[in-house]
């Protein structure tokens, strides 16, 4: 637990980190890699890669865990698996003392295993890996093809499969106020996508071209279309995600492990199975005439990344800010609330919208106002943070059960 004069500066850096993970990796899409002297440049579009170094930013976290480790031997005594995975609780008095103890009863009984995850069940920390490999690269190959605040917004989608996966599979129980959430989460995403589908931004053009010539862009698919279709991509991923989180709670529950030390873990594991999907995907796709130089052309992605300056660069910054992300969302967490993190994410939002049209890269639309506005508003609506607007969806806040953990694994 970090002293409270710590909070603000590790809200900034969750912020900040969180802001820079979206804006560097747009900032690579929107690289020149190949043709960039023609009318129609080839840009930086390599989603399998960009997934892959987000798992390497993850592992970085393995640095972390062994300084707590470290630090603990030395100067610290803790009782074997009190450190292990426990909910942030925010009651006071002889209800929270009675609350804490039960927790540390329960994770000393664990001794210093991971319950669950102890020995090679560690394994099973590749189900939710598998499941971020499959959400963050359909979110990469989304934003592609829309603005980097379309994205960030769409991703507020993650609320309804949460909540639908809570119900059926954790045996959690909704609310009428928090179905009516549901329902305006996806209004929101809806206003938002067809905002960016009436005014479509194409992507920035590369420093090198001169201006008025135009970027690279598939012919045969409208600005229109490309939009609908990466805003689906991107809030399809959502799925995966929510199935990341429902796992991750469920682990979480029943080991003594450190939070950080699963996002390692997973970080570890979908690195391994990202490289050797990319393997596969190269020898069967990529190293055809028709997938030369495409996303699945391992070769030509690692060409790219090594011989442009930008790209490495941004690889680079990206790995940091994805491993410090981490970090700070988890200390952030534990130090004030779970759901503050809402309203830090909020402003994650809204801070990358202010930069990408600062930058540029994207209109202002008054559309994409709405849209935001809703999924702001039914977001905190659902997390109780603003009451419901009508009394007969009212319930006492002692029976609004938690669909998230309440220490949830930062990502990206």
């Amino acid at each position: 637990m970090a002293s409270k004069a710590l909070i603000p500066f590790l809200v900034a850096m969750m912020l900040l980190t969180g802001v820079c993970n979206t804006l560097l990796t747009k900032y690579q899409d929107n690289q020149c890699v190949r043709d960039c002297d023609t009318a129609h440049p080839k840009l930086f579009e390599q989603p399998v890669l960009q997934t892959a170094q987000m798992f390497i930013g993850e592992s970085g976290c393995w640095i972390v865990v062994g300084l707590m480790t470290l630090y603990r031997k030395y100067f610290g005594s803790q009782t074997p698996g009190e450190n292990g995975y426990r909910p942030v609780n925010t009651n006071d008095g002889t209800e929270n003392e009675e609350a804490e103890g039960a927790e540390n009863s329960a994770a000393a009984t664990k001794g210093a295993g991971y319950g669950v995850l102890s020995g090679f069940r560690v394994l099973l920390l590749a189900l939710p890996a598998i499941c971020d490999i499959c959400g963050t690269t359909l979110m990469n190959v989304g934003l592609l093809m829309v603005a980097a605040s379309i994205y960030q917004m769409t991703r507020g989608a993650l609320v309804l499969f949460v909540g639908l996966f809570s119900v059926t599979f954790l045996r959690r129980r909704l609310h009428a106020f928090q179905w009516v959430s549901l329902v305006g989460v996806v209004l929101g995403v809806a206003i938002v996508g067809l905002a960016g589908a009436i005014q479509p931004d194409r992507k920035a053009a590369p420093a090198s071209i001169a201006a008025g010539e135009p970027t690279a862009e598939d012919p045969a698919l409208p600005d229109a279309a490309r939009v609908i279709i990466g805003v689906l991509l991107i809030a399809g991923a959502q799925i995966f995600t929510a199935t990341q989180f429902v796992l991750e709670e469920w682990i979480l529950e029943r080991s003594s492990i450190e939070p950080i030390a699963v996002v390692g873990w997973e970080g570890l594991f979908g690195l391994v199975v990202t490289l050797i999907g990319m393997l596969v995907l190269h020898l069967a796709i990529g190293r055809t005439d028709s997938g030369r130089y495409g996303m699945f052309d391992m070769v030509e992605g690692f060409r790219q990344m090594t011989e442009y300056k930008a790209v490495l660069v941004s690889s680079f910054m990206i790995m940091i800010s994805i491993g410090g992300f981490n970090f700070f969302g988890l200390s952030v967490t534990r130090s004030v609330s779970a759901t503050s993190r809402s309203t830090i994410d909020t402003c994650r939002t809204l801070f990358i919208w202010i930069v990408s049209l600062g930058l540029g890269w994207e209109t202002f639309k008054w559309l994409q106002v709405l849209g935001f506005a809703l999924l702001v508003y039914f977001t905190f609506l659902f997390n109780g943070i603003v009451n419901p607007p009508f009394k007969f969806l009212e319930v006492d806040e002692s029976e609004i059960e938690e669909l998230l953990p309440e220490e949830p694994i930062e990502h990206n």
